[in-house]
């Protein structure tokens, strides 16, 4: 038995209990809506599960709203057929609206080309953290025109995939670990060796740093309030609030332990007397 048969026997089912030619198409095209939706549900369902493991997240997302727009143009013909609508007349109009707005939705080829791009490119993927210009978030969705984030005070935010090609994107949770880097100005008058050693400790103790690999302490530049020290810490890619705050709580009381003051910004003026002449 073929498909062509079956819908012949949904038909006769259907429509056999009213009368009138109008309301039977209607509710066969009605009937065969439901069937139709159904099967592509399945299809997507099917396919999710196939793709489990063998896809990323953004492909297999792509592929299901592929297959819901295939089961949209299906639905529409065979209602269009079901109803008697001839559509050669409106697939010729379609034609003409097409190419109308094919000029008035360059940005929309450009941001489906774009899309195609990034994801051909993978840069990134769905669960990453970013940061595009002064956004910040998690990625939602991967779609073809856009990209999806949530950001973290939980506001939604929608960058067209044109945006993102020509922009700088920064994607902090691509590799496994990160480095928290911390600028520390201390006095002139301290001792650097002990300092250095200082925050060595600091690092080696805190439970949220990593000992592999080594914390990066360096003296930076000598600016006007002292000296300057870049301290990096690296930790595990989604550990960074816990870092963040513990490492700054553990530099404040260390410091404060040993008597090491963090100078704020001075100036010292140095006024040089001289003889008036009489």
């Amino acid at each position: 038995m073929n498909f062509g048969t079956i819908f012949d026997t949904i038909a006769q089912t259907v429509t056999a209990p009213f009368k009138g030619e109008a309301l039977q198409k209607t509710i066969l095209a009605v009937a065969l809506v439901l069937v139709i939706i159904f099967i592509f549900k399945v299809i997507q369902v099917v396919t999710a599960r196939l793709a489990k493991g063998r896809l990323s997240v953004q492909s297999t997302m792509l592929v299901r709203k592929f297959i819901r727009y295939t089961g949209f143009v299906v639905v529409c013909l065979v209602v269009f057929d079901k109803l008697g609508i001839d559509i050669s007349g409106l697939l010729s109009a379609a034609g003409i609206a097409g190419i109308a707005i094919g000029f008035a939705a360059q940005t929309s080829v450009s941001n489906v080309i774009s899309g195609v791009f990034l994801i051909a490119e993978k840069p990134f993927a769905v669960g990453d953290v970013l940061t595009v210009g002064d956004v910040a978030g998690t990625v939602m969705s991967i779609d073809f025109l856009s990209i999806k984030i949530q950001t973290f005070d939980n506001r939604f935010v929608r960058i067209p995939n044109e945006t993102i090609i020509k922009s700088n994107v920064v994607n902090i949770t691509r590799y496994p670990i990160r480095r928290l880097d911390i600028s520390i100005t201390v006095p002139y008058s301290c001792e650097v060796q002990k300092i250095l050693a200082t925050l060595a400790r600091i690092a080696t103790d805190n439970i949220h740093v990593l000992d592999n690999p080594e914390p990066y302490i360096v003296v930076d530049k000598f600016s006007p309030s002292g000296i300057d020290i870049m301290f990096g810490v690296w930790f595990e890619r989604y550990d960074f609030m816990g870092v963040k705050n513990s490492i700054y709580t553990d530099i404040i009381r260390v410091f404060k332990e040993e008597n090491i003051v963090i100078p704020y910004p001075q100036m010292d003026i140095h006024v040089k007397s001289g003889s008036s002449a009489v």
